[in-house]
């Protein structure tokens, strides 16, 4: 006769299951904890590097004392960055294969182009504007886009509206908030010129975003008989920079970057060692974002990069010793009402989950297949 406890023991199977399922859910935080460091430590990194690249100053060789210059030749930067990327794509995806289904290259391609362009602009804007300008311009990248749904006969939330004008709004304080000088520039030596910058990069930015949606319906278009067809992390990544640095190279040349910035880098061997760990940073942190998307929600991923903007900003304000470049408090303000309304999305986002989404956005997939199947019985 079995003992009396035996009835309240669970069944073999059923503590094989519990005992499966906390490893599976210390293993996706594990890779939560690895996904998380990587994207706050190499972007952040990735950040500072791009201050240094444009801002720092260089003592001319053979020239008088206090004579110095600055690296201008951004085309030249992102043939680098795109080219380190492309060829990391190009090694992963020989070391571990492709999605094995047909991949739209050409809208990949031309989205690489915009994209490429956007960050052009943007890190072009470095040189006249200081990094948290540049972050907080950026900030507003889905101004133009609700604007083109909204010119496109689509509708949003009121909560979204309120958002965006928060971002305006904060933007508009950050901007007013600044320092007067002499030369008419804000503080930072902010300049019209790169505000327009600024300006152009959220065009591209909206212009990627409508090629990066063509991507997805040309990929299910290609692949009917897969239902969730996607290409690979490492084909996006070979593509998407392999457009970019051809097209980085050519304006180079045409602007005579290549030439000015090889020589530039041949003076400034220090300059050279920063332009490429900017751009290994710029893998490892790429290699994290598709890392994250691929094994956890996209409000993850939401939620870590826009913790590293705020942390970039501020470490880029605390690291400058110029007191000129020090925020105001009325920007400080400008700030807080930008992250907010940035973080009130992610928040939004989870609530209308009604937290039911969880580290790696439903584990294995496996409730919401069983649920489509009885739908189709």
């Amino acid at each position: 006769r079995a003992p009396s406890n035996a009835r309240h023991l669970p069944p073999p199977s059923l503590a094989m299951g519990a005992a499966s399922s906390k490893k599976m859910a210390a293993n996706k935080e594990a890779k939560l904890a690895v996904a998380v460091s990587g994207i706050f430590f190499a972007f952040s990194y990735f950040a500072v590097l791009q201050e240094d690249v444009y801002r720092a100053s260089y003592a001319v060789p053979g020239a008088g004392r206090g004579a110095t210059e600055k690296f201008t030749s951004t085309f030249l930067v992102l043939a680098v960055e795109r080219g380190v990327n492309a060829l990391a794509g190009a090694i992963g995806l020989a070391l571990v294969g492709g999605s094995g289904i047909r991949v739209p290259r050409r809208q990949i391609l031309t989205s690489g182009v915009s994209q490429m362009l956007a960050m052009a602009s943007a890190n072009e804007a470095l040189r006249y504007v200081s990094y948290a300008t540049q972050v907080l311009g950026k900030s507003c990248k889905m101004v133009p886009v609700m604007i083109g749904g909204v010119a496109a006969g689509r509708k949003f939330p009121r909560a979204q509206y309120l958002q965006v004008l928060a971002i305006t709004l904060g933007v508009a304080v950050f901007n007013f908030g600044k320092k007067a000088s002499s030369s008419g520039k804000g503080a930072g030596g902010d300049s019209a010129y790169g505000l327009g910058l600024i300006g152009a990069s959220l065009v591209m930015d909206f212009v990627t975003a409508s090629l990066q949606d063509r991507v997805k319906s040309a990929t299910r278009r290609l692949n009917p008989g897969e239902k969730h067809a996607k290409t690979s992390m490492f084909e996006s990544m070979l593509y998407t920079n392999a457009s970019g640095v051809v097209v980085a190279l050519a304006l180079a040349a045409r602007t005579g970057q290549l030439s000015s910035g090889v020589a530039f880098c041949s003076r400034h061997p220090e300059a050279t060692r920063v332009v490429m760990n900017y751009a290994l940073a710029s893998v490892v942190g790429q290699l994290f974002i598709y890392f994250t998307i691929t094994e956890f929600d996209p409000l993850v991923l939401s939620g870590v990069t826009t913790t590293r903007k705020i942390f970039s900003t501020v470490y880029s304000v605390l690291r400058d010793p110029d007191p000129k470049n020090a925020l105001t408090r009325t920007q400080w303000t400008g700030c807080g009402v930008v992250f907010a309304a940035l973080g009130y999305d992610v928040l939004e986002k989870f609530v209308k989950g009604g937290g039911k989404k969880k580290i790696g956005g439903g584990g294995d997939g496996e409730a919401p297949r069983r649920s489509a199947r009885k739908k189709e019985l």
